[in-house]
């Protein structure tokens, strides 16, 4: 059973992070794919249809803030797609892998690269990816995929 603590996924956001782990090999960021994979271990994975909509899922855009009070809103997506200045945040920068899977009104203590922590806490999730498979998509989101697997 869940608790308060846990974080959601579903099993395609799974499988493609562990790919996403995999392709990195060895690199030298692999702190940062060593927090990603934790999250990914203590993961409660859910079909994509009966994930809940107030979860932080891939490609989901998400209003959170921090321990000061200022709140940000990003859209979480994978590192190629990543641009800091349209709000697009890699799952494999510290707050992306923070928030994922996260649940509005959950918090998380997260320790930064230069040691410092922060606490970040998911206030909404305005648009989530999977509860909206069937709509055309955002142009303002995502580039338009061509025919391969992302």
């Amino acid at each position: 059973m869940a608790d308060e603590s846990s974080i959601y996924l579903t099993q395609d956001d799974l499988d493609r992070l562990f790919d996403l782990i995999e392709s990195y090999g060895s690199a030298s960021n692999s702190e940062r794919l060593q927090k990603l994979e934790n999250e990914l271990v203590r993961a409660v994975v859910v079909p994509a249809e009966e994930i809940p909509k107030d979860v932080v899922t891939m490609n989901s855009r998400v209003v959170f803030e921090d321990e000061t009070g200022e709140r940000r809103e990003i859209t979480l997506v994978y590192p190629k797609h990543a641009d800091i200045a349209s709000g697009k945040v890699s799952v494999l920068v510290p707050v992306g892998t923070a928030l994922l899977g996260m649940r509005v009104g959950q918090g998380i203590d997260w320790e930064l690269p230069n040691g410092e922590k922060h606490r970040y806490k998911v206030v909404a999730v305005p648009f989530q990816a999977d509860s909206h498979a069937d709509e055309p998509p955002d142009p303002h989101s995502a580039a338009p995929k061509s025919g391969g697997k992302a």
